[in-house]
C-alpha cells in the first residue's frame, strides 16, 4: 500500500481516485483542509487540489450546468445535518489526530467514542461536510481478520 498519493496529473498506473467537494468559498475550504488537516496545496483554484496522505481532495465552486454535464448543477450541502456523503479517514491513533486537529481549529461534534470495533469522532468542514476520523480496534485493526 502506498503511503503517498500518486502524481495527480500523471497517475503512475493510469488513474487516481480523488474526493470532490463542491463548496461556497474555495479559498476558505482550501485553507481549512491545509491548516486543520495538514493537506498540501497542489493547485490553488479552478479547481483547488490538495494532496492528503495517499489521496487528493479536489475543491470547486458551486455552479453549472456545463456542456459535459448539461443537466447537473454543483451545489454545497444545503443542510449540514442531512448526510448524503462523508469523508472517512482511517488513522492509527484517533486521539492524537483529534487533539492535533482540534488545536488547529477543528471543531468536533464529540471527542473520540469507543464503539467496540472502532473508536471514532466527527468534525465538519466550513460547508458542513462531515469528516469521520476512525481507528480500528480488535478485528477492525487486524487486516488479516484473525484478531482474537
Amino acid at each position: 500500500m502506498a503511503s503517498e498519493a500518486p502524481d495527480y496529473f500523471r497517475p503512475e498506473h493510469g488513474m487516481v481516485l480523488t474526493h470532490l467537494l463542491i463548496v461556497r468559498d474555495v479559498d476558505r475550504s482550501r485553507e481549512f483542509y491545509r491548516r486543520v488537516l495538514g493537506a498540501t496545496v497542489v493547485r490553488e483554484r479552478h479547481p483547488a487540489i490538495l494532496r492528503f496522505h495517499n489521496s487528493y481532495i479536489v475543491i470547486n465552486d458551486e455552479g453549472g450546468p456545463t456542456d459535459d454535464k448539461p443537466n447537473v448543477r454543483a451545489q454545497a450541502p444545503a443542510d449540514p445535518d442531512t448526510l448524503s456523503g462523508a469523508m472517512n479517514i482511517r488513522v492509527t491513533d484517533v486521539r492524537a489526530v483529534y487533539e492535533q486537529w482540534r488545536a488547529r481549529g477543528g471543531e468536533f461534534l464529540t471527542e473520540p467514542k469507543d464503539h467496540g470495533a472502532e473508536i471514532r469522532c466527527y468534525l465538519r468542514d466550513p460547508d458542513g461536510y462531515l469528516i469521520e476520523v476512525g481507528q480500528g480496534t480488535g478485528i477492525m485493526a487486524d487486516p488479516s481478520g484473525t484478531a482474537g
